[in-house]
């Protein structure tokens, strides 16, 4: 937990955006309760009570800095984190 809680600052502080992996993306969604799937390129993350749709695409093993924006936006909008009922 304590990476995830690390993971989710860093992307809420917001001046890393660049610098956040694919993986670490990938698992810190799973961890807040996200769904999966897997459409050639694009990783589709859906969860039931939130209403928006997080689509990631990568280059190399780094995520592209809008999306961490996006994700950014969800997290704050919908005040997840590690207290969440995920």
């Amino acid at each position: 937990m304590a990476k995830t809680n690390k993971l989710i600052e860093k992307i809420l502080r917001g001046r890393s955006d660049a610098s956040i992996g694919v993986e670490e993306l990938r698992s810190l969604l799973k961890s807040l309760g996200f769904e999966e799937r897997i459409r050639g390129s694009h990783h589709i993350y859906r969860r039931v009570d939130i209403e928006e749709r997080l689509n990631l695409q990568h280059e190399g093993a780094k995520t592209k800095p809008y999306q961490v924006h996006q994700v950014r936006a969800v997290i704050l909008k919908y005040r997840l984190g590690v207290d969440d009922d995920a």
